[in-house]
């Protein structure tokens, strides 16, 4: 009897991670590598926004994992809601998209951590751990160059115009940058054609183009730009 307590207070203290991700093999994935370890574990799962928000508000998790792109909305938006409710509750962001494009967007809307898909297996267990000892978890590449952004201040708005578009300008901008019509954007986003052009017409007027070509060619540079850095 005694050891059987010792083991419900030892499962009691490890921490609450809460996952929110929309493809199964990825969750279940994060919920073997995570409940292995003895001072963590998976106390539940959502696959869209609304379900994680409510999910969490019951759970009372100790830190939240969010995939940047779900099916309704996307993770940098979860992010910010989940921050709005909850200023205290840690946030980790995955993405399988380069760091260099949206890492730093992760972090302005909150989150403690960014880490791509790709090297989940090796380093979720570490930023896990380091954002709940109250650090910020990103790669070496993406610490230089926001020490470099601080330095040069080249995250404000005046050095890069993109920086003013809003999360989901900005993720239209870059999959116009990425050659999708605006069909094919609408179908990734489970959004309608017409709103796909309708801000389409707001990142042009942003970004100051009279045309949708000067829009297109601008984001193609911009996007190649990014990936070479």
């Amino acid at each position: 009897m005694v050891q059987k307590q010792r083991q419900n207070t030892a499962y009691e203290n490890k921490k609450r991670v809460f996952i929110v991700d929309d493809h199964p093999i990825v969750r279940n994935g994060l919920v073997t590598l995570i409940d292995h370890q003895q001072d963590l574990k998976v106390c539940g799962d959502a696959e869209e926004a609304a379900q994680a928000l409510k999910s969490i508000s019951e759970l009372k998790p100790d830190i939240v994992i969010v995939d940047i792109s779900l099916k309704s909305s996307n993770g940098i938006d979860l992010t910010k809601s989940i921050k709005a409710r909850y200023p205290r509750l840690p946030v980790i962001v995955l993405s399988i998209h380069d760091e260099s494009v949206y890492a730093e967007r992760a972090l302005r809307a909150g989150a403690e951590a960014y880490l791509m898909k790709e090297v989940i297996s090796e380093n979720i267990i570490t930023a896990i751990h380091t954002v709940l000892s109250g650090e910020i978890y990103v790669s070496d590449r993406i610490g230089k160059k926001f020490l470099r952004n601080v330095f040069k201040r080249k995250s404000n708005m005046r050095g890069d115009p993109v920086a003013m578009l809003s999360n989901r300008e900005f993720e239209i901008f870059r999959l116009i940058g990425g050659g999708y019509k605006a069909s094919q954007i609408a179908n990734r986003m489970h959004l309608s054609v017409k709103t796909i052009e309708t801000y389409r017409a707001r990142i042009k007027e942003k970004l100051n183009f009279t045309d949708a070509s000067e829009l297109l060619r601008y984001a193609i540079k911009w996007v190649g730009s990014q990936k070479e850095q």
